[in-house]
């Protein structure tokens, strides 16, 4: 497992505060933070960020609130809501307002953490532990991309650290709680639909042909 230690250690030496961390608050952030604040000794060495699409669930709430309190940091958080638009599925948190307050947390930004792992599905089979995203000019870390999730838990269980409960719930992946359903893998996001990823972690013209698949998918299953 040294794989996580020696790439969170690349990143913190490589960039420093201009290293952003992109959390979602599920059991893969639960690992990195605790392992980013071995690093600092106590301080977290990177920014910490979250996406705020303003549909988390409250268990997600909540487990934000236990992050700031267990790990004493402090979670920038960039907005993404749509509070006066009727619900519209998933596009309506997954959708052009997240991507872009992504580009803004990552405004200035040399490098880009993520809790993204090769076992999560086959968009993310070959993901590596250091990669350069070319389009956003940033590179991007995978420091878990090569972890089980037998591995993630016992890590979780040895260290005690604090996890989201919808995880002993079956949500595999915890996203919005409008369109996120228990599963394994990723399948319970998005729960109906083809969509398989929110976004972020594509280029526009998959983005794009990701957003056409999910409406497709949408308009069949209500005819």
């Amino acid at each position: 497992m040294s794989d996580l230690s020696d790439t969170l250690q690349t990143a913190v030496s490589r960039h420093g505060e201009r290293a952003v961390l992109l959390c979602s608050f599920q059991k893969e952030e639960s690992v990195l933070v605790d392992e980013l604040l071995r690093l600092g000794h106590g301080a977290c060495p990177v920014r910490v960020v979250t996406i705020d699409t303003g549909v988390l669930f409250p268990e997600t709430l909540a487990t934000w609130k236990v992050f700031e309190e267990r790990f004493g940091i402090a979670i920038e958080v960039h907005d993404a809501a749509s509070p006066g638009d009727p619900w519209s599925g998933a596009g309506h948190c997954c959708s052009a307002a997240k991507v872009a307050a992504l580009e803004h947390v990552l405004d200035g930004a040399e490098a880009w953490i993520t809790g993204i792992r090769r076992q999560q599905g086959p968009t993310r089979a070959d993901a590596e532990l250091i990669e350069r995203e070319e389009r956003r000019g940033v590179w991007k870390y995978n420091p878990l991309a090569h972890w089980s999730e037998q591995e993630l838990w016992r890590r979780i269980h040895e260290r005690q650290l604090p996890y989201n409960p919808l995880h002993d719930q079956g949500y595999a992946s915890i996203g919005c709680a409008p369109c996120t359903e228990p599963g394994s893998g990723r399948e319970g996001r998005w729960a109906g639909t083809a969509k398989t990823e929110c976004g972020l972690h594509l280029d526009p013209a998959q983005a794009a042909q990701a957003a056409q698949a999910a409406q497709a998918a949408l308009a069949g299953g209500s005819g």
